[in-house]
């Protein structure tokens, strides 16, 4: 989960690991991607064991387990065949096979079953098959999967499906009236393929497309006004093209637009888009009476009850978390035994579920599945060590704690059961901890059911060790992170799920979910939805990392990213922002400084990245020459004077790869954003089932560290099964400085307006944070009368800016406070008021936006010009990323185009480059005046990042703090097979990291030799390999033991990094470029002194 499960892209390295890798990436000039300093007494550090081979023999693979493979690669594709008509009213002949396929409305389906109930109501006796294919967002022609899924041919063909249940629509309707030509020919060709397919292998199926529902308004959402118009025309669409093709078409459409504005009382939607319970039973009668011309019956609720739960089984089954290690890249160390048992034993419990339905249906007495017959799930292999497992107080032994601090075990297993695998914490307005646990996770096995928790934690005598636990929810779904909302609910992250739970009847446990929004994607579970938090403007910041397709509907539209993305949440519009999609892993980690710079892992300074996304599937570029990292799982500022003086204004943050500690690092000012300097650790942990997994600062000022103590760590490391992964321990460790006296705990929970408002003068982060979470709960017409008289007493610009905040989270801009604060002589201050100004544009005029943007963009100051540029690309509307704003994209590009001409480092030309590559304002530039001096400099851009080297990953940071590091440059001159330099000095037996590029057309390497080895003799053994086509492959570097590190063969304009220990002789050591040819001229020496 950022856990520690990380990704297995990396080896493990010791003091003298060689680490190297391919650079597609890299840092700016004179600076460190990934900079984390380490003390040199950690350089060494304890051996984990997932490095280790057990002697455990390999368990067979049952062969018969093949078949349950769905894959695009290999499983088979359905034969073409002559189509069949379908007509309306329907008749189903028995023992049909019912697929439903499209978009959210059907999606919906399998936790509602209104419809399928109603099926099975209609024919007691046919034994109907009813499997639901339907996929959030999904469009006629576009439907992205997981690495190697399986496509919608091959699902249906494996389920021989005879009836085809289809709605589409919703999604393409935003394309508005001018994207109507082409959604009929994308439509035409869909379903001419989709009716000429003998899915069941014998004749074609029958069809049945549905329309899309009406978009409704609700308060502060007009999705009906804003969508309703152009759902009519694309409903007109399905319609003319289900007649052309000859299949059935139901227009659920007009059935639903009976009310355009709802009361909240009688909402048929939570969104204005997405049916709640009560408008997917309208959708469903509404859809049975048009397709079998008569009024359902009575809705069995035990029928129900019983389709939903089969519907849930089969999602299991089809849309498994972790497809990345079942069908993609990870599948094949573990894989098929990790799957497909459980594929077999998901499918007949589908089928047991099935002849329950039958059998209740038929008898009208509700019959129970028996899965008696499931059997026992094949052994997964066991071949690498697990690391000791430790009592609490053990593990606390196993700590090397700064003289100066004190820890403590705040809560364990030992304590508390309930405290199985924490995840994430958060402190509510009354001082308690809450936790969120998951014993489930990797994922749901057959049998199972998700029994995750959100648990309060109460230090009621307050002696540093909590002593009371109480449950709030128990039925999770891997709770990755979560937060509090305010007003006694959780935001939370449930994979494909963003929920929203809440106590309805106030006894203190969680009795309501609502499903947000669905779709985010699940391809790798420590992956998903992550790093939740309340932004300063009072939006729901959260992520998601590598591997993942997600798409999601909502009421503006359709949300698409692939393989990470950022998302912002606006709750009282609805409103979902997808930005700062750009290649990473799987960082962790969120938190704010006081000008509200977001702050996180990869990328550090991550206020860089909010350019919103270009193009679907597109990302925008890697985090080169910034500060990126995984490894790392939350930090927290440190602000409390008990503290030490030299920590103030630095953070706190945990790390659980390659070493587990908790490390101080300083925060400074860059000339366009800010960086992290490694300090020191205040736990250095030589048990590596220490797992750091979350990091919060508590009301009196403590710092609380949530560990998830497992023995085994690792996602693709090990077997998703292995039972060695344990599923009863989890601590939360406090830390405090030696003879602190603690501050009091704010007063949240009982404080008027006034003294929350008050407490936005307070230095400390989560103070203020929790002040506003407290002050959100209240409406607008409590919070703004006070607001502005409090503003108005303010003279500080960090207090003005809370205000401002404030306002934003309460949609009510304050132009004259915007503009006073953009106006700001403090830079930071300035460059922060462009935050809210991406957001209130469409309630401003056109014209004052646009001049408080080109006051930004001509600022002196690099990080006011940032922030500038970054809102622009919020400014204008994109098919993913919706506004009301009147601001025309051209003025937008206008006022943009001077920037070019000012001096802008890495992270402002990053922050440029992805503004104007954004899907909002690309399609804007690339025809206007300005088109060749963006394009000019966005290749200048690319050009100058393109042979820079970034470090990768935490091992090589770890490598990179060591003291005494020696950093060396080489190149290669252009067409004249020369390095850069003919010789280099090092010192004995200190780290070294050699940079090596090539500029050049022609492929090079770099090869450093042992002393005193000849040039000549691996020159020609590398000569030698000219004549073997499979040489290119290995670089052209021979078998030789006096190789002692190289390169890759690079292509132009790539770089690779070397990092190893200079060897402890003093001498002379050959270096040379093995293409064939090249080591005659091309070579030097490595002095080692």
């Amino acid at each position: 989960m950022k856990l520690f499960f990380v990704l297995a892209l990396f080896p493990s390295i010791s003091a003298l690991a060689q680490i190297s890798y391919d650079g597609k990436s890299g840092p700016g000039k004179g600076t460190l991607s990934s900079t984390n300093e380490r003390r040199e007494k950690n350089a060494t550090k304890a051996r984990d064991a997932k490095n280790s081979k057990t002697a455990r023999k390999t368990p067979s693979k049952d062969p018969n387990l093949a078949k349950y493979y769905i894959n695009r690669k290999t499983s088979p594709r359905p034969n073409k065949i002559q189509p069949v008509k379908t007509k309306l009213p329907l008749k189903i002949p028995p023992g049909s096979r019912i697929a439903l396929i499209g978009n959210l409305l059907l999606d919906a389906e399998r936790r509602f079953g209104h419809l399928e109930t109603l099926l099975h109501q209609h024919y007691p006796k046919h034994k109907l098959t009813i499997r639901n294919l339907a996929w959030p967002a999904d469009e006629v022609d576009l439907m992205p999967r997981p690495d190697n899924f399986g496509d919608l041919d091959q699902h249906l063909h494996y389920f021989k499906s005879d009836l085809i249940i289809a709605s589409y629509g919703y999604n393409e309707s935003f394309g508005g009236k001018e994207g109507l030509p082409g959604f009929r020919k994308r439509l035409d060709q869909f379903l001419s393929h989709l009716k000429t397919q003998a899915y069941n292998g014998k004749t074609a199926a029958q069809i049945i497309l549905l329309s899309p529902t009406a978009s409704e308004n609700i308060a502060a959402v007009n999705a009906g006004d804003r969508n309703n118009e152009n759902l009519a025309l694309y409903t007109q669409a399905l319609a003319e093209g289900a007649k052309k093709h000859s299949i059935g078409f139901c227009n659920v459409f007009n059935g639903t637009k009976t009310k355009i504005t709802a009361s909240k009382l009688n909402q048929r939607t939570i969104d204005g888009h997405q049916n709640n319970i009560h408008g997917h039973h309208q959708f469903a009668n509404i859809a049975f009476k048009a397709l079998f011309e008569k009024d359902p019956t009575a809705l069995n609720e035990d029928l129900r009850q019983l389709v939903v739960d089969k519907a849930t089984q089969f999602h299991y089954r089809y849309r498994p978390l972790n497809t990345f290690y079942y069908t993609g890249g990870r599948n094949k160390s573990y894989g098929y035994l990790d799957f497909l048992p459980a594929m077999r034993n998901f499918d007949l419990m589908v089928a047991n579920r099935d002849t329950a339905i039958h059998k209740t249906v038929a008898t009208g007495k509700l019959v129970n599945p028996d899965d008696s017959n499931l059997p026992k799930l094949d052994d997964v292999l066991l071949s690498r060590g697990a690391n000791k497992f430790l009592s609490p107080a053990d593990e606390l032994k196993a700590f090397k704690i700064d003289p100066r601090f004190e820890v403590n075990c705040f809560a364990s297993e030992e304590d508390f059961p309930e405290m199985a695998c924490p995840i994430q914490m958060r402190w509510d307005k009354h001082g308690r901890l809450w936790v969120s646990t998951s014993v489930t996770y990797p994922h749901v096995y057959p049998g199972q059911k998700p029994c995750d928790k959100i648990i309060i934690l109460e230090d009621t005598n307050q002696d540093g060790k909590a002593d009371k636990c109480t449950t709030w929810a128990d039925d999770l779904h891997i709770p990755l992170s979560f937060v509090l909302d305010g007003n006694g609910g959780v935001f939370c992250s449930e994979e494909p799920h963003l929920t929203h739970l809440t106590d309805t009847d106030g006894d203190g446990k969680m009795d309501h979910r609502e499903i947000v929004f669905t779709g985010f994607g699940c391809e790798d579970s420590h992956h998903a939805l992550h790093d939740f938090t309340w932004t300063p403007g009072g939006d729901l910041l959260f992520r998601e990392s590598i591997f993942h397709n997600s798409q999601t509907e909502t009421a503006y539209g359709p949300i698409r990213a692939k393989n990470s993305s950022w998302f912002l949440y606006h709750p009282s519009t609805k409103k979902l922002t997808a930005f700062g999609a750009y290649p990473n892993t799987n960082p962790w980690g969120v938190t704010f400084d006081p000008y509200g710079n977001h702050v996180a892992s990869h990328p550090v300074f991550a206020s860089t990245f909010h350019a919103t996304n270009p193009d679907y599937p597109s990302q925008h570029p890697g985090a080169r020459g910034m500060q990126a990292y995984s490894g790392v799982c939350g930090q927290d500022f440190v602000s409390h004077d008990f503290w030490p003086k030299e920590m103030q204004g630095g953070f706190i943050k945990v790390r659980y790869k390659p070493t587990n500690r908790v490390e101080f690092h300083h925060w400074n000012e860059e000339p366009a954003h800010f960086s992290e300097k490694y300090q020191f650790d205040l736990i250095f942990s030589t048990n590596l089932s220490f797992i750091p997994v979350d990091f919060r600062f508590g009301p009196r000022g403590a710092a609380y560290v949530c560990d998830w103590y497992n023995p085994v760590k690792g996602h693709a490391q090990y077997s998703l099964r292995d039972p060695r992964r344990d599923r009863k321990a989890g601590r939360i460790w406090r830390i405090i400085p030696k003879k602190a006296k603690l501050d009091s705990a704010p007063k949240i929970a009982t404080a008027s307006i006034t003294e929350l408002l008050d407490h936005l003068k307070s230095p400390h982060y989560r103070t203020r944070y929790w002040a506003k979470r407290e002050l959100r709960s209240k409406t607008s017409k409590e919070i703004l009368s006070p607001l502005l008289a409090w503003t108005k007493k303010q003279k500080i610009p960090l207090q003005l800016l809370e205000s401002l905040w404030l306002h934003q989270a309460f949609d009510q801009p304050n132009l004259e406070l915007l503009e006073k604060l953009i106006r700001s002589d403090n830079h930071l201050v300035a460059a922060s008021a462009f935050g809210p100004l991406r957001f209130w544009a469409p309630k401003l005029p056109p014209s004052k936006s646009l001049n408080l943007l080109n006051y930004g963009i001509s600022h002196p100051s690099q990080h006011v010009r940032r922030e500038a540029v970054l809102c622009a690309s919020y400014l204008v509307p994109s098919h993913s990323h919706r506004t009301d704003s009147s601001i025309t994209p051209t003025s937008v590009v206008n006022t943009l185009a001077p920037i070019l001409e000012q001096e802008a480092d890495t992270h402002l030309a990053y922050a440029i480059s992805t503004t104007l590559n954004s899907s909002a304002l690309k399609p804007h530039w690339q025809d206007s005046q300005h088109a060749s001096t963006i394009t000019k400099a966005l290749a200048d851009f690319k050009k100058s990042n393109r042979l820079k080297p970034n470090t990768k990953n935490a091992n090589e940071a770890s490598f990179d703090a060591q003291k005494g590091l020696q950093t060396i440059e080489i190149s290669c001159i252009p067409e004249r097979l020369l390095f850069t330099k003919d010789k280099f000095t090092v010192k004995a037996g200190k780290p070294v990291r050699l940079h090596f590029s090539n500029p050049d057309v022609t492929e090079h390497n770099l090869l450093i030799l042992d002393q005193d080895s000849s040039v000549q003799e691996i020159g020609e053994a590398a000569n030698r390999m000219a004549t073997d086509p499979e040489a290119a492959k290995k670089g052209f570097i021979p078998n030789d033991k006096r190789i002692l590190h190289t390169t890759k063969l690079l292509k132009k304009d790539t770089v690779q990094t070397l990092r190893f220990m200079a060897p402890k002789t003093p001498g002379e050591y050959p270096f040379l470029c093995s293409y064939p040819g090249h080591w005659t001229i091309m070579k030097g020496v490595m002095i080692v002194k």
